[in-house]
């Protein structure tokens, strides 16, 4: 029939128009900024830096390995990294950023840099009221501003921060298995060594008569 589909599409326009008034459900305009939507668990802004404690230097999951600001599409992370090294969450001494900027007026939110972190280090934020009147230096974020602890990460994504603290969970206890294994071999080694230098030695048999 002529007109069908528009006539479908008027229906669930006046479905929606006509249920709005009746169900909240089907209101989807809300009264911002007084009223605000939760945004959904794959919701994604920009860039910020995880740490753990309370202590975001130390803390700090971001071994400087740079990956993320080679693989950025616009090329908007700038990263220099420390001469030093600190233990990081498995106990072995790690690099550090010493400068970890991003430039949110470049930034297209691609999600590249939180796919390509080994470290679980890196992930997307909810954030968007972000407007200033200073493009250059307000909407370049430095390390300071970067820097979220775990619980935020586990407030904007349950899910996400769940999995990732499994990563590392298991990362860590891996590691800790291998370093225990180490200290065991070294020990037996040890002992092993220290019981063969206590055995007494051979005794050496006469010589044989002529």
């Amino acid at each position: 029939m002529l007109g069908e589909q528009i006539i479908k599409g008027m229906a669930v326009t006046a479905k929606n128009f006509f249920g709005s008034y009746v169900s909240k459900e089907r209101l989807t305009t809300v009264q911002y900024p007084e009223e605000r939507l939760v945004p959904k668990e794959n919701t994604r802004q920009f860039p910020f830096l995880v740490y753990d404690g309370d202590d975001a230097e130390k803390g700090l999951r971001c071994v400087a390995c740079q990956i993320c600001e080679k693989e950025c599409p616009p090329k908007c992370i700038y990263i220099i990294k420390s001469k030093d090294k600190k233990p990081d969450y498995k106990g072995q001494p790690q690099l550090y950023p010493l400068t970890f900027d991003i430039d949110i007026s470049v930034c297209m939110s691609c999600s590249i840099c939180v796919e390509v972190c080994p470290f679980e280090s890196i992930k997307m934020n909810t954030e968007f009221e972000l407007s200033t009147d200073d493009r250059f230096e307000k909407l370049l974020l430095h390390k300071s501003d970067l820097a979220k602890p775990n619980s935020h990460y586990h407030k904007i994504h349950a899910q996400d921060a769940k999995d990732s603290d499994a990563v590392i969970a298991a990362e860590k206890a891996k590691a800790e298995t291998k370093v225990k294994a180490a200290a065991e071999a070294k020990a037996k080694a040890e002992a092993e060594a220290k019981a063969k230098a206590a055995a007494p030695a051979p005794a050496t048999p006469p010589p044989a008569a002529p």
